[in-house]
């Protein structure tokens, strides 16, 4: 089961996606779309990718969650009354609004990083290409992609670097912020040379050049894309008919 959902074809992923995306913002109240999250983490564990899922979706999207279900919740206009404290007052509108908004983020964040967990990038970008996209175009989305890792990598070099010659970089929030600026440099001067150095090797490659060019690395759809990718089509159709005819 592992090796089939990580062998499905990415644009055949990128329906599944558009789907649950789609569904999401169509389909009225919210139990649907909390129902996706552990659907996903689910998936994710069958594919061996939980923790990674898991641990992403707590550190990027949790606290943007908590923090909008709250704000919704308090300030949100409404008639209907559930407690009030200081010049706070809760109200069943400003809750069913904050799960309803909520809800629909936690589905579309989700499914998109199940996808980004379960798909490798070379396979995505390949796939994207294939379907005629300039090569241009698929590299800004790749660099895109791989800038925030790449950061990161780099970062925690530098923070190494900076704690071998004395400076402290943990504990208190004071200290943290004093050791920023020593880190800031380095890390904007390297990307700017990383920048630099990935022009020259592009260009070596002769990326901007006019002719048609081949992939030494290459994946095949199987019989299980197309019949899944057939699926997804009909399902998104029958959902926009029903949203917008019916």
């Amino acid at each position: 089961m592992k090796q089939f959902i990580l062998s499905i074809y990415p644009t055949t992923k990128l329906w599944v996606v558009a789907f649950v995306i789609l569904s999401s913002m169509f389909i009225p109240g919210y139990l649907y779309q909390y129902a996706i999250f552990p659907v996903c983490i689910l998936i994710a564990m069958i594919a061996g990718k939980g923790g990674e899922f898991f641990s992403l979706f707590m550190k990027a999207i949790f606290t943007i969650i908590i923090f909008i279900f709250v704000i919704q919740g308090l300030f949100y206009p409404g008639t209907t009354e559930l407690f009030s404290w200081w010049v706070f007052t809760v109200n069943l509108e400003g809750i069913m609004y904050s799960l309803i908004l909520t809800s629909k983020i936690v589905a579309i964040s989700s499914i998109i990083i199940l996808f980004f967990r379960i798909t490798k990038t070379k396979d995505f970008i390949y796939s994207l290409e294939k379907m005629g996209m300039p090569k241009k175009v698929t590299y800004v989305i790749m660099s895109t992609l791989q800038i925030t890792p790449q950061m990161k990598e780099l970062s925690n070099t530098i923070m190494d670097a900076q704690r071998s010659r004395g400076i402290e970089t943990e504990g208190s929030l004071l200290i943290r912020a004093k050791s920023f600026l020593p880190i800031l440099g380095p890390l904007v001067l390297s990307s700017v040379e990383s920048s630099e150095e990935r022009v020259l090797t592009l260009e070596s490659r002769a990326f901007s050049a006019k002719v048609k060019k081949t992939n030494i690395y290459s994946i095949k759809k199987a019989k299980k894309d197309y019949w899944i990718s057939t699926i997804f089509i009909i399902l998104i159709v029958l959902l926009i008919v029903r949203s917008f005819v019916l």
